[in-house]
């Protein structure tokens, strides 16, 4: 793309256009730079003019409404989404940065993928059709949580008649009524805020409920609750993996009410699936490496008794088999094997790098053999 004359005013609908269609997942603009785009992981800086601060002050009030912009003026920063005629659907994020506006535009799909499509587990669908629960998708900023969450909601709601109802901060994906009734709330809009929406939603009669993020106490209680007494719960958590994500839970609450945390915790929740995007060999696109913990009869027992430390990995490796559970490290070797991911990829997004490098080389603990059970059962490793 030519660079723009140094006084031309900044083009937004055609810089988020070749967001779009240069396949980035993120826009990034701040005064003093030109604009940058996040493609396939990396920022990509775009040939234009550093951009002004009148530029971006242009843009502010081009697309935001004027609660959000009263939002932004108490809070110094805010969160909503957006559409672009012709191009797409972005959530984006307008913060304050030495005096100046800064904006994070995030590509959101019209279109939402199946499982196959985002080469998830096939057990994700397994467990979208479970008929109460907490199920929590868990990974860094940017890991797909909201577009697997997306994924499997969309399978609920071609699969079964049920109530659904969202609570998003703000809406990203656009869900319409298939077999279920959806109904998708957002905070500021729709509601006023999460613990607002969530104290009145079991009174909406809803089979489904999709919580947006787990920021607080009150939420992850209510969720925790809500799965108890018969409900679907879906929500995201910023943890890294099922034992973290376990831990967090747990720490949420005072030191007192562990035990019985450990208790309800054992008893609501059906699944953890965290996630990690990891380059292609070809450098085209990013594949998912998947840790699944299911809630077993072990898992149970494992996180309702205090008294012994949490043995989730070792459950995960054991449970491959029977229960489709697997670790981060089982994932990556699949991707591995079938040649899609490099070797020093693998090793670099795996939660044990060493021990990964033994596993490929062929050397397995005596203790240990989940890898070359796995192995085995697909036809050996590549290498």
């Amino acid at each position: 793309m030519a660079e723009p004359a140094p006084n031309e005013p900044f083009d937004f609908k055609a810089t988020i256009t070749e967001l779009v269609k240069r396949a980035g997942s993120d826009l990034h603009i701040k005064v003093g730079r030109p604009p940058m785009l996040r493609i396939r992981g990396d920022l990509i800086e775009l040939k234009r003019s550093p951009l002004k601060p009148a530029q971006l002050k242009a843009l502010a009030e081009q697309i935001m409404t004027p609660r959000q912009v009263k939002e932004f003026a108490e809070m110094k920063e805010a969160d909503f989404a957006i559409g672009v005629p012709g191009v797409g659907r972005f959530r984006t994020n307008v913060f304050q940065q030495r005096g100046t506006l800064s904006f994070v535009f995030r590509a959101i799909p019209y279109q939402v993928k199946s499982t196959d499509e985002l080469n998830l587990p096939k057990i994700l669908n397994d467990i979208a059709t479970k008929p109460r629960g907490l199920v929590l998708v868990t990974g860094i900023t940017g890991s797909g949580k909201s577009t697997a969450l997306a994924s499997m909601l969309d399978y609920i709601n071609r699969s079964r008649a049920c109530n659904i109802i969202t609570i998003e901060d703000p809406i990203e994906f656009l869900h319409k009524d298939v077999k279920s009734t959806i109904s998708q709330r957002e905070v500021g809009s729709d509601t006023l805020s999460f613990e607002g929406a969530l104290r009145h939603v079991l009174r909406q009669d809803p089979d489904v409920i999709m919580i947006g993020e787990i920021r607080d106490l009150t939420t992850l209680d209510t969720a925790m609750k809500a799965a108890d007494t018969g409900h679907l719960v879906f929500s995201t958590l910023h943890t890294t993996d099922a034992t973290q994500t376990v831990n967090r839970v747990i720490s949420f609450f005072p030191p007192h009410e562990h035990d019985a945390v450990r208790n309800l915790l054992s008893t609501c929740l059906n699944a953890v699936i965290s996630l990690r995007l990891v380059p292609t060999k070809d450098g085209k696109t990013r594949v998912p490496a998947c840790e699944m913990l299911i809630n077993t009869a072990a898992v149970k027992e494992n996180i309702r008794d205090s008294e012994k430390a949490l043995a989730i990995p070792s459950l995960i490796k054991e449970g491959g088999v029977q229960y489709g559970m697997q670790s981060f490290d089982q994932s990556l070797m699949d991707w591995y094997r079938k040649d899609v991911i490099s070797y020093d990829d693998a090793v670099f997004y795996s939660s044990n790098p060493s021990e990964f490098a033994l596993k490929v080389s062929g050397i397995d603990s005596t203790s240990d053999r989940t890898f070359s059970d796995r192995l085995s059962d697909s036809g050996g490793l590549i290498g």
